[in-house]
């Protein structure tokens, strides 16, 4: 004889603040009935509704604080909130990992510009074009890095627990988005770091790369530097002015200032 179906229970669930940018409109903001069968976790549903877990950061379930593995049983009412900047949550059960001491990231297949970008300020970051998605979830975990990416699926992996979904399309508003996010102003080393293989950058003698620098920019540079690990020569280039045209401003904001010519190397 064929099995009965398999009863429907019900909870309520109430998103917060930016988790209702992952919701259809008429989800947002308000309290919603959730159907499901069984007695799947709360990391389930929650993920199953379209939020990546590494955006959650505190689950109340009737009032009480759980962690990802509570099981609902139907009639409950969930309330999720994601990173919180103002409160203490000493007394609560927070989801999220603890922030990492030194941040670096690892960035998805499709954010080659953003990395570039943290690159440039000296933040250390991991990107490849040709990444698959497993294997970015796996050098997240193992290097303890941040997974940067636009892609909900990719942070709903197990093996991601500190990750983040960018917002921001365009790549300068992206750089703006993460700095802001993990707080980074005041971790920034600018040209540090190069933009092509992540390798630290150090000054070198201009007597010593005489006879690889193109004439014309040997006969007006003076301070030239070069990558640790892939031996690109760097030295001062116009777009390094145009970077510094958008973003001395944001740093002025943080009270920060840009560095002298004589400190960062430019490439």
């Amino acid at each position: 004889m064929p099995r009965p179906p398999k009863s429907l229970k019900h909870c309520e669930f109430r998103f917060y603040e930016e988790l209702n940018d992952f919701l259809p409109p008429a989800r947002r903001k308000v309290s919603f009935r959730h159907a499901f069968t069984g007695s799947p976790t709360v990391k389930d549903r929650i993920q199953a509704l379209g939020i990546p877990h590494t955006e959650v950061d505190l689950i109340l379930v009737d009032g009480v604080s759980v962690d990802f593995q509570h099981h609902l049983h139907g009639g409950e009412r969930v309330a999720v909130y994601p990173t919180f900047e103002r409160f203490d949550l000493a007394e609560l059960n927070r989801l999220r990992p603890a922030p990492l001491r030194h941040p670096s990231f690892v960035l998805d297949v499709h954010l080659g510009r953003l990395a570039r970008y943290l690159r440039l300020l000296g933040l250390d970051t991991l990107y490849r074009n040709d990444w698959p998605d497993e294997e970015l979830a796996q050098v997240a975990l193992a290097e303890h890095r941040i997974l940067l990416t636009r892609d909900i699926g990719l942070l709903k992996r197990n093996a991601v627990t500190h990750g983040a979904f960018l917002r921001a399309i365009v790549p300068r508003e992206q750089l703006v988005e993460v700095l802001e996010r993990f707080d980074l102003w005041r971790q920034l080393r600018l040209f540090s770091r190069c933009s092509h293989c992540n390798g630290a950058i150090e000054a070198v003698t201009r007597a010593s790369v005489a006879a690889e620098t193109p004439p014309r920019v040997y006969a007006y540079q003076r301070h030239f530097y070069r990558c640790q690990r892939c031996r690109k020569l760097y030295w001062e280039g116009k777009h390094c002015d145009r970077l510094r045209h958008w973003l001395e401003p944001l740093l002025r904001e943080h009270g920060l200032s840009w560095p002298g010519s004589e400190q960062a190397p430019r490439g």
